[in-house]
């Protein structure tokens, strides 16, 4: 069994009960799916965590946001990035675990394949930065190149928008809840795992997804997982370089 976390965002709080549940569930193997930093308070604990538990992390745009540029993201986005890079060059902490942190973020691939699945963090069609939202079955042309896209793979797991279900090549979005919370593999499909540290689907609960199955069929569950949102909001507020906004959004799940 694979456990797929995605969008820890900083949050210390949510990610440590996440992997508790990992571990209580008993998962084979543990993938990050990108955006381990960005808006929240503390990057170097949930980036340190991330390296020590994960087989790799995937790039996500806030990876690439904080090595290269932000320009694209909105103000409270890019004003938590430009935070984050500072932290991860505090000179008040040693040199060398700045340079662990930075030549992590730099090794982090943009997909990875492997047994009929394919693993990005935005998706298929642009691994770092395309957003891929419920609406979007809608839209058969951005669909169609999306399954192009995967290639020989079956399934695609992805992370970026923070709304978790399933995309199925067939046209649907199901939404966790209305598949209570499992969704047995029988066609191709983009699954979105959700978010850890800042989920924006209504719900306060931290997601992510565990999968057991060969990448042709097998089955995917959703997990949500509730965490002291309260204390990670008040991190944020202490923090004068970072919006309340992003403290604000947690309460209400999005």
């Amino acid at each position: 069994m694979i456990a797929f976390l995605s969008d820890i965002h900083s949050n210390i709080e949510a990610l440590t009960n996440c992997l508790a549940e990992v571990d209580r569930l008993g998962a084979d193997r543990l993938i990050c799916l990108g955006d381990v930093i960005g808006y929240g308070p503390q990057p170097r604990d949930a980036l340190r965590t991330i390296m020590d538990r994960c087989e790799f992390s995937l790039l996500g745009n806030h990876e690439h946001g904080a090595m290269f540029y932000a320009s694209d993201f909105n103000p409270r986005a890019r004003a938590a990035i430009d935070w984050t890079r500072d932290q991860l060059n505090r000179r008040d902490c040693p040199r060398e675990e700045n340079m662990q942190f930075w030549n992590y973020l730099d090794g982090m691939k943009k997909e990875h394949r492997e047994s009929s699945i394919l693993l990005v963090h935005g998706s298929p069609r642009d691994p770092v930065r395309e957003y891929m939202v419920p609406r979007d079955v809608l839209d058969k042309q951005k669909m169609s190149e999306c399954f192009a896209k995967m290639g020989d793979s079956k399934l695609c797991f992805i992370g970026h928008s923070h709304v978790p279900g399933v995309y199925t090549e067939s046209g649907k979005f199901l939404m966790p809840s209305e598949i209570g919370m499992e969704w047995q593999v029988d066609e191709p499909a983009i699954v979105n795992v959700g978010s850890v540290g800042q989920p924006r689907d209504g719900d306060t609960r931290s997601s992510f997804v565990t999968y057991a199955g060969d990448g042709t069929d097998g089955t995917v569950r959703f997990h949500r997982m509730a965490y002291d949102h309260e204390a990670t909001m008040a991190k944020i507020r202490s923090i004068e370089e970072l919006p309340d906004y992003l403290a604000d959004r947690l309460a209400q799940g999005r």
